[in-house]
């Protein structure tokens, strides 16, 4: 049986964690299923809004769908990025970036126990450690 490769672990990290962005943007935009509906988080942009201030409290409806905008078109960036393996370094650290601040709101205004229950700071550390590994197999990166 053949070992996996950092290049081969570097393309599962990219992957999945490109996956694992637009599925929650999915969900904003209920594509996984109306709210309520079983493995639904949000099932819609304004239930996500509302989660954004909870994590915001400092921030007003309007400021947090400004927010909740900018984290989404963050994600969906980063995402398209890691899948394509463009840019790689910079997409990771961003993702690493953007997981990191999401669970400190969490920590914050949730409670300490949520970032671990929704892996946010595996996915941190994973993003950290997919910056670091420089080439990945079938990446952009690697025709530049």
């Amino acid at each position: 049986m053949k070992n996996i490769t950092i290049l081969e672990a570097g393309l599962v990290l990219r992957i999945v964690l490109g996956i694992t962005m637009l599925s929650a943007v999915a969900d904003r935009f209920g594509l996984w299923g109306a709210p309520g509906s079983n493995g639904v988080a949000w099932g819609n942009w304004e239930n996500f809004v509302l989660y954004t201030q909870t994590l915001n409290s400092f921030a007003s409806k309007s400021t947090a769908e400004v927010l909740g905008a900018i984290a989404t078109g963050f994600e969906i960036l980063f995402s398209i990025l890691l899948i394509f393996g463009f840019k790689t370094r910079i997409a990771a650290l961003g993702t690493a970036f953007l997981m990191l601040v999401f669970a400190i709101a969490m920590a914050i205004s949730v409670s300490v126990k949520a970032p671990f229950d929704y892996s946010v700071l595996t996915s941190a550390a994973a993003a950290l450690l997919l910056s670091t590994i420089g080439k990945t197999a079938f990446a952009a990166d690697n025709k530049i």
